[in-house]
């Protein structure tokens, strides 16, 4: 029973987790600007009264900035969205890519605060994400390399295919969760600078909050699914080499 419950997990379980740890950490790098609009970023500044008002918060309009690993989206209000180009060019619809434009926020917001991540970080979330999907690819042909016919099962039996797979496996988690990490710790100074900057002013301070957004869930949740794959094949690496 548990060696029939191993190799379930093993051949298909981690396979779907391995999916899913890639599609969320997809959707974790191209939110706000490429998918998910508003839905998804690792920053947003809303309008609140949580620190401009006591007691409970209370629906107001207003503008709202979503921060995200290829840029913003910045919402004038709530019925009302806005974008600014690279170009400059205003329109209805727009996209940011690697620029952070606080316009639509109060002049008296502290938004200098609010400073977008440096280019490397895209590229190391887009190699974390290119070693991903090769694992994910070759994590399923090794997994399934017996039912596959002739030599084409073959070569996902060898030790150098199944070593690599692993490698590339280990270097997209520990590049992808390393940067996420990073970006965790940079977007939560950001946030209490940015809400300690709005209680320091007077009654006239705008009705803003930032906080850190659903996007880092996303990369945790992803991170913790790639970790059983990546054992697996570890794992599998390690007996081979002891016998």
């Amino acid at each position: 029973m548990v060696a029939g419950l191993a190799r379930t997990i093993t051949l298909y379980l981690a396979p779907v987790l391995a999916l899913t740890a890639t599609i969320l950490s997809l959707l974790a790098f191209l939110a706000p600007t490429l998918a998910l609009q508003g839905q998804v970023a690792l920053l947003s500044v809303s309008p609140s009264t949580v620190l401009s008002q006591p007691g409970p918060s209370q629906a107001i309009d207003g503008p709202s900035v979503f921060l995200g690993i290829l840029g913003e989206l910045s919402f004038v209000s709530i019925l009302t969205i806005r974008f600014v180009c690279l170009t400059g060019v205003s329109s209805d619809v727009y996209l940011i890519l690697f620029i952070v434009d606080l316009s639509v926020l109060p002049n008296n917001a502290p938004g200098l605060l609010l400073s977008a991540p440096s280019m490397a970080v895209p590229a190391f979330i887009s190699i974390a994400l290119a070693f991903s999907v090769i694992f994910l690819v070759t994590f399923i042909l090794i997994s399934f390399r017996e039912k596959m016919p002739g030599k084409f099962g073959a070569v996902f039996a060898q030790p150098a295919v199944q070593r690599t797979s692993a490698l590339l496996g280990f270097f997209s988690f520990m590049i992808g969760l390393t940067t996420f990490l990073i970006l965790h710790i940079w977007f939560s100074k950001s946030v209490r600078d940015f809400n300690a900057m709005i209680l320091a002013q007077d009654a006239q301070r705008p009705k803003l909050i930032a906080e850190t957004g659903n996007a880092f869930t996303m990369g945790w949740v992803a991170y913790s699914f790639l970790a059983v794959p990546i054992v697996i094949s570890l794992t599998k690496l390690n007996v081979k080499a002891a016998a």
